[in-house]
C-alpha cells in the first residue's frame, strides 16, 4: 500500500539469474581469512550510545582521557622539527659555500692569469728643465722617483700604518677584524664613515684596478691582495704602496708629494709633515695643503693622535708636532710654462720615439723671461681687455738662431690649454708685408723706390688704408713704416703673388698661403711661432732657422738620448737685401705705426699688423739678441674694439723686451749698414724725381701684370720703375705724420735722414 511505503524509499527493479542469486549473499567473520596467526575474531566493543542510554540523567558531556599515543606523537614531531632545522641549515650552508666558490672563480676569471701577473712598471716621468737647470714642469702620471723604505725616516711609514692599517703586519692581505669593525662603525653612523681596506688592498687597487666602487672590484681587490701577500714581503708591499699612492695635485708617491708640498725630499720630512702626507690618502683632492691648509692640518692632528695611540710616538711628541706650520711651495710647472711643456710633449715622439723610462728634457726656456712674458700678457689683458674687447693673447720670444726663450699660449692655462702660440692660426694682416717688400727689393727695388699711394680697383676689390687717407708718391720705406695698403697691393701685383708666397715659405712660413692679390695684406692664416721664426732671418744676417725648444734629452741616470744638431748655414736673404729690409723696418719704430716701441740704447726693427675688422692685432719686432712676436684677439675670431697692432701688442712687446735686454751688452743688427749706404742714396736722389699721384682710382689687371717678370735693375744705381703714366698728387688731405714733408721734397727728406 502506498501508505505503508517509506517516504525516502526508491523503486527496486527485479533481478534475474546470477545477480539475483548473489543479491542476499553476506560474509560472516568466520568466512574471512585469519591474519597474523590470530584465529579468534576480534570482539566488538560496546558502543557509547548504549552506555548513555542506560543513564537517563547523564548529559553525555564526559571528557575523554588523553591517551599515551598522543603524547608520543607530539614528542616525535618536536624532534623532527629540530632535525629539519639542522638539515636545512646544512643544505643552505653547503649551497652558500658553493656560491662563494663560484663567485671567486667568476671574479678570478675576469683577472689576468695569476701566474702571469707582475707589478706594472711605473709610467715614465718627464722632467722639463730650463736653460739654467731649474725644473719648469713635469709630465707623466707619476711625477716622483722611487725611494727605498730604508731611506725614509721611520715615522713616515708608521704614520700610514697608524691611520690606514694598524694591523698591517698581522693580517694576510685582507683583515676580517678590520672589515667587521668598519661595518659596525658605518652601521652606527648610518653611512660610510670608515673603510675596511688594508694597505695591501689599496696597493692592489692602485696597481691593477680602477677606482670604481663596485662589488666586483672589491672582490678582485681582495683576490689580488692575497696574491701580493703571497708573492711579496710586508716591507716590499709597504715600499710599493708609499711609491704609488696618490697625494693630490698630480703627485704620485711620497717623494713627489714631499717635493710638491714642502720643497724637499721625502727623506727629510719632519714628523708633522709625515703626518700631513699620511692624512692626504683619505681624500687627496680635498685635503691637499696647497688648496685646503686648514683641513690638511686637522687631518694631520688625527694622524698624530693615531700614532700616539699605536705607541709609534709618545704623547709628548704628538703634542709638540700639533700646530707646527708647514711650508707649502708653489708647484713646479704652474702657469703659462705649461704651454711649453705641452708643446715639448708633442715633439718627443719625433725626437726619441716611445718613452719607457724617466727622462730629463733640457730646454732653451729662460725662466726669468718666461715669467716676464707671462706677466706682460696677463697684466695688459687685465687692464684693457674690456675696453678693447680682447680676451686672449700669445707671445713667442726666440734668439735669432731659433732658440725659444719664452712662450705664452694664453692668459690662463688652467682655464684653457689651447696653445695660441703654436696651434692657433690667424690672419697676420700687415705683419705679412715684409715678405712682399723683400720680394720687391729682390726684384730690383730699393727702400727709396717711389710708388704711388692712391685708391685702386682690382676687379671690384678696393683696398683702402687704415686711415682712409692717401699720400701720393711715397718711398717703400715710408709705405712700409706707415703700413700703406695700396702700395703693398701694388707691389704684390707687380712682383707676382706666387713669388711672394715663395719668399714667405723660404723664410720659414710653413702654413698654406693662397697666391692671390690679397696675400699682400696678410689674408692667409699663420701661427705666431712660424711668423716669429720667419722674421728671424732679418735679425741674424739672412739665415734660415728652425724654431726649437729642446736641446738635449737624457735618462734619469744620465744616458744621452738626444742632442740637437747645429743647423747647417742656409742663406735665404742676401746681405744687401737684408740690410734694406732692416732699414725699412727700423723706420717703423722711428716714425711709423710702432713709434711706441723702444728699447733704450738698442737698435730695433719690426712690423705691426691688424687684420680685417680689427680681429687680430700683431707686432713682430727684433733686435740683434731677440725676436719677439705678440698676438692679441679673441678665440671666436670676433672683432675687437679697434685694437691695432700699434697699440696693445706694442705695449706688451716693449715691456717684455726692456726687461729682456737689461744688463745685456748692446749689439747692432747684422747688415743694418749695407752697401746701399749714404753715397748711394745721394746718387739716387740726384737722379730721381718723385712722380705725382693719379687723379682717380688706378685700374689694375692683376692676371696680366702678375704674370710679367720684374724688370732688371738698370746699372748706375737707378731704380726700377714700371712703365706707367706720370701720376698727379691725390686730393686726400695731407697727413701731418707723413714723411717727407711737402715743402722739403724727396731731396730734403733724404738729406734729413742722412745728416740729422
Amino acid at each position: 500500500m502506498a501508505w505503508g511505503r517509506k517516504k525516502g524509499g526508491a523503486r527496486k527493479e527485479p533481478l534475474f539469474g546470477l545477480p539475483a542469486a548473489l543479491a542476499d549473499l553476506r560474509l560472516s567473520p568466520s568466512d574471512r581469512i585469519p591474519g597474523g596467526g590470530d584465529d579468534k575474531p576480534a570482539k566488538s566493543k560496546p558502543k557509547s550510545s548504549d552506555k548513555s542510554g542506560d543513564k537517563s540523567g547523564d548529559s553525555g558531556s564526559e571528557k575523554p582521557r588523553p591517551s599515551r599515543g598522543g603524547s608520543k606523537r607530539r614528542s616525535k614531531s618536536r624532534g623532527f622539527g629540530i632535525g629539519r632545522l639542522f638539515y636545512w641549515t646544512a643544505v643552505l650552508g653547503l649551497w652558500a659555500g658553493i656560491a662563494v666558490i663560484g663567485v671567486v672563480v667568476w671574479v678570478g676569471a675576469h683577472l689576468p692569469p695569476i701566474q702571469s701577473l707582475e707589478i706594472p712598471k711605473r709610467p715614465p716621468t718627464i722632467q722639463i728643465v730650463g736653460i739654467d737647470g731649474s725644473v719648469l714642469a713635469q709630465r707623466g702620471e707619476m711625477a716622483g722617483a722611487n725611494i727605498a723604505l730604508k731611506d725614509l725616516p721611520p715615522y713616515l711609514p708608521k704614520a700610514f700604518i697608524a691611520i690606514e692599517d694598524r694591523r698591517f703586519y698581522s693580517h694576510y692581505g685582507v683583515d676580517p677584524v678590520g672589515i667587521l669593525r668598519a661595518a659596525m662603525t658605518n652601521l652606527l653612523h648610518r653611512g660610510v664613515s670608515q673603510g675596511g681596506s688594508t694597505l695591501t688592498q689599496q696597493l692592489a687597487k692602485n696597481l691593477f684596478l680602477t677606482q670604481e666602487r663596485t662589488m666586483q672590484r672589491k672582490l678582485q681587490e681582495a683576490e689580488l691582495a692575497l696574491w701580493l701577500e703571497r708573492k711579496h714581503s710586508k716591507n716590499e708591499i709597504l715600499e710599493l704602496y708609499l711609491n704609488r699612492v696618490y697625494f693630490g695635485s698630480g703627485a704620485y708617491g711620497v717623494e713627489a708629494a714631499a717635493q710638491r708640498y714642502f720643497g724637499k725630499s721625502a727623506k727629510n720630512v719632519t714628523l708633522p709633515e709625515a703626518a700631513m702626507l699620511a692624512g692626504l690618502v683619505k681624500s687627496p683632492s680635498r685635503l691637499a695643503p696647497n688648496r685646503n691648509p686648514e683641513g690638511a692640518e686637522q687631518r694631520a692632528q688625527v694622524v698624530l693622535a693615531a700614532m700616539a695611540d699605536a705607541k709609534f710616538i709618545t704623547e709628548a711628541q704628538a703634542k709638540a708636532s700639533i700646530g707646527q706650520p708647514s711650508i707649502v711651495v708653489k708647484p713646479a710647472g704652474a702657469g703659462t710654462v705649461n704651454y711649453v711643456a705641452d708643446w715639448i710633449g708633442e715633439v718627443l715622439d719625433d725626437l726619441v720615439g716611445q718613452i719607457d723610462q724617466d727622462i730629463v728634457v733640457q730646454t732653451t726656456i729662460d725662466p726669468k723671461l718666461q715669467n716676464v712674458a707671462e706677466a706682460a700678457i696677463i697684466d695688459e689683458l687685465a687692464a684693457k681687455s674690456v675696453k678693447f674687447n680682447v680676451s686672449q693673447g700669445a707671445l713667442v720670444a726666440m734668439t735669432p738662431d731659433g732658440a725659444v726663450r719664452a712662450m705664452v699660449g694664453g692668459r690662463n692655462y688652467s682655464e684653457s690649454q689651447y696653445n695660441r702660440a703654436v696651434t692657433a692660426k690667424r690672419q697676420p694682416g700687415s705683419a705679412f708685408k715684409p715678405f712682399v717688400y723683400l720680394t720687391a727689393v729682390e726684384a730690383g727695388l730699393t727702400p727709396d723706390t717711389i710708388r704711388t699711394d692712391a685708391p685702386l680697383d682690382i676687379k671690384g676689390w678696393k683696398p683702402e688704408n687704415y686711415t682712409h687717407e692717401y699720400f701720393g708718391s711715397v718711398t717703400l720705406t715710408q709705405a712700409l713704416a706707415m703700413s700703406l695698403n695700396t702700395v703693398a697691393v701694388r707691389l704684390g701685383v707687380e712682383v707676382g703673388a706666387k713669388n711672394v708666397v715663395r719668399t714667405a715659405h723660404r723664410l720659414g712660413i710653413s702654413s698654406k698661403l693662397e697666391p692671390n692679390v690679397s696675400i699682400a695684406l696678410g689674408t692667409s692664416e699663420v701661427s705666431v711661432i712660424e711668423l716669429v721664426g720667419a722674421y728671424a732671418p732679418f735679425a741674424n744676417g739672412g739665415y734660415a732657422i728652425s724654431p726649437h725648444v729642446v736641446t738635449k734629452i737624457k735618462t734619469s741616470s744620465g744616458k744621452l738620448l738626444y742632442d740637437r744638431p747645429t743647423d747647417p748655414p742656409n742663406q735665404v736673404i742676401e746681405p744687401r737685401y737684408d740690410s734694406m729690409m732692416n732699414s725699412m723696418m727700423r723706420e717703423t719704430l722711428i716714425s711709423g705705426t710702432a713709434r711706441k716701441a723702444e728699447i733704450p740704447g738698442w737698435a730695433a726693427a719690426g712690423k705691426t699688423g691688424t687684420s680685417q675688422d680689427y680681429r687680430d692685432a700683431w707686432f713682430i719686432g727684433y733686435t740683434a739678441k731677440l725676436v719677439t712676436g705678440v698676438w692679441l684677439g679673441n678665440d671666436d675670431n670676433s672683432p675687437t674694439k679697434k685694437a691695432t697692432g700699434g697699440g696693445l701688442p706694442v705695449e706688451v712687446w716693449t715691456r717684455f723686451m726692456k726687461a729682456a735686454h737689461q744688463g745685456v751688452p748692446v749689439a747692432a743688427i747684422p747688415n743694418s749698414q749695407g752697401s746701399w749706404g749714404p753715397a748711394n742714396l745721394m746718387q739716387i736722389s740726384s737722379q730721381v724725381t718723385a712722380p705725382a699721384a693719379p687723379a682717380g682710382p688706378m685700374q689694375i689687371q692683376p692676371p696680366m701684370q702678375a704674370s710679367q717678370p720684374p724688370a732688371p735693375v738698370p746699372s748706375g744705381g737707378s731704380y726700377y720703375r714700371p712703365p706707367s703714366p706720370t701720376p698727379a698728387r691725390a686730393s686726400a688731405p695731407p697727413n701731418p705724420n707723413a714723411r717727407p714733408e711737402a715743402a722739403a721734397g724727396l731731396d730734403g727728406w733724404l738729406a734729413d735722414r742722412l745728416f740729422r
